[in-house]
């Protein structure tokens, strides 16, 4: 690690170790390859100091003893993921993005973070208008989905005070929400449902009337008031990571929550690390679950190079162009508990709608796994006995009837979040062989249509969907699980896939 001589620098330092992982998640989630993540995160942590230190100097200058800019560090660094990814889309380096991505940039829904303060997204505004600390607080226990505990000990709560006090802060989030959904400009339709939509968002036995459903299901804007205002049935962490990240907000949640139930994100919380932009007020270092984040770091004329192996994975880390073309390295954010020991060591890919082009690949170290894919699971020892429907008396001597083996694999469908026309899966699949690549299929009751899929690539043909592994995640251990994740739309119901298939061979269901 390089000398830091100065205050400033170790604080930097300080600050690196305890987003890197999150900005370098996201940064995973945006690019087409590993050096190419390694070098986003790079670049979006040089914008997003340059902005901390700017709000800094306007504060004291000002005196009002508080920074300009109103977001939390780690949303803020994730924002400075997204300015750099529209830089490069707009200086030629667009082919290092996530093709997504790319199209994203050039939409309408690129353009609301960059236009008009009052057509931005509600939750973007809504957590800028919160006290910093007040919205740590919202964002470390929504999207970063570390547990409440933690959380209190990390900002110094009291542990027994804490829920009281998220509730209060998520109250005041709906609060922030609701008044800059009556400040937005919107048409007389809209203005007409104001009412109602806060009305119905506050109680969570209050229906929606189907007028108002049917409204949402057309306008945008109102979908996403209803999304930020509603703080029952689980869905704030989704109105959050969607409208403040924009692009992979979803993804990036499932990402954070898989790690955080794996214990992988440690470290100091952004209030807690005196990045020397706290204007002189007191912190409690901490040592993270996760050990000490190697990180190498130089500041000059803001620009930083770091070489980083989070969760004991290795990084193909490089910045030049022609390294991104040519590095086929792993992943190296959230290696969640879906992944078997001793198979990959990877976590989470860019998502794909249907593409196909995973890029990163498992680590050199998996072990070798036999490939059972040659014939359909779960009929290797059928086939081996000869069986056929003749009499059993036929059969070499075997007698009675033969029975069918128990499923070699079980799935676990998960609807994690539901809205007006659309929704977010996850599923988990066990297979009690080992697998050398996997393709699971499944059939939709009620029309739905998958439209992104992370940890994996997909193919829907009318009701029945095929999803496959990524280049990361191909192999499976014995007994092993993996988890893949999607976005799909819905119309009238959206009951549970099924029909499960693991390699054309069926699979169980579990609750």
């Amino acid at each position: 690690m390089p000398d830091l001589p100065t205050p400033q620098n170790a604080a930097e330092a300080a600050l690196l170790s305890e987003c890197w992982d999150a900005v370098l998640s996201y940064a995973d989630l945006c690019t087409s390859g590993s050096a190419a993540a390694t070098q986003l995160a790079t670049e979006a942590f040089t914008h997003g100091i340059g902005e901390l230190r700017a709000a800094t100097a306007a504060s004291k200058i000002t005196g009002t003893g508080r920074r300009a800019l109103r977001l939390p560090r780690i949303p803020l660094l994730l924002a400075s993921v997204r300015f750099v990814a529209a830089t490069w889309e707009a200086n030629g380096l667009g082919h290092r993005l996530d093709p997504d991505l790319r199209l994203w940039l050039h939409s309408d829904k690129a353009a609301r973070y960059i236009g008009p303060p009052l057509h931005r997204p509600l939750a973007l505004r809504g957590l800028m208008d919160m006290q910093e600390p007040d919205a740590v607080l919202l964002w470390l226990a929504e999207v970063e989905s570390l547990p409440l505990p933690a959380v209190a000990r990390r900002l110094g709560l009291d542990p027994a005070a804490a829920s009281i006090e998220l509730a209060q802060v998520r109250a005041l989030f709906r609060d922030r929400c609701h008044r800059n959904h009556l400040d937005t400009p919107m048409d007389a339709h809209c203005r007409s449902y104001a009412r109602l939509l806060d009305a119905v968002t506050r109680s969570p036995t209050a229906e929606t009337p189907d007028d108002l459903s049917r409204h949402m299901a057309r306008c945008v804007e109102c979908a996403e008031a209803a999304a930020c205002l509603r703080l029952h049935g689980g869905g704030l962490p989704a109105a959050l990571s969607s409208g403040v990240i924009g692009w992979g907000g979803l993804a990036y949640l499932e990402r954070r929550r898989r790690a955080a139930e794996a214990g992988m994100i440690g470290g100091r919380t952004d209030a807690a690390v005196d990045t020397g932009l706290n204007e002189g007020k007191p912190v409690r270092p901490r040592i993270g679950r996760t050990g000490i984040l190697v990180a190498a770091v130089l500041v000059s004329g803001l620009a930083l190079t770091v070489s980083l192996m989070p969760f004991g994975g290795s990084k193909a880390g490089g910045a030049t162009a022609a390294q991104d073309e040519s590095t086929d390295g792993q992943t190296v954010v959230d290696p969640g508990p879906s992944f078997p020991l001793g198979s990959a060591s990877a976590s989470g890919s860019n998502p794909k709608s249907g593409s196909g082009s995973g890029s990163e690949s498992g680590s050199s170290g998996s072990p070798t796994v036999a490939d059972s894919t040659s014939r359909p699971a779960g009929n290797s020892d059928q086939e081996a006995q000869g069986e056929s429907s003749s009499p059993a008396g036929q059969q070499g001597g075997v007698t009675g009837s033969t029975k069918s083996a128990p499923p070699d694999c079980q799935v676990k469908y998960e609807i994690v979040g539901q809205w007006p026309d659309g929704f977010q899966a996850t599923v988990t699949v066990t297979s009690t062989k080992a697998l050398a690549t996997w393709s699971l299929g499944w059939t939709f009751k009620d029309g739905q249509h998958v439209s992104q899929m992370w940890d994996g690539t997909f193919v829907q043909d009318d009701s029945h969907v095929t999803a496959t592994a990524a280049d990361y995640n191909k192999t499976v251990a014995a007994n092993a699980t993996f988890t893949f994740g999607f976005l799909g739309s819905w119309s009238g119901s959206n009951s549970a896939a099924r029909d499960f298939t693991l390699n054309k061979a069926s699979c169980a269901t579990v609750g």
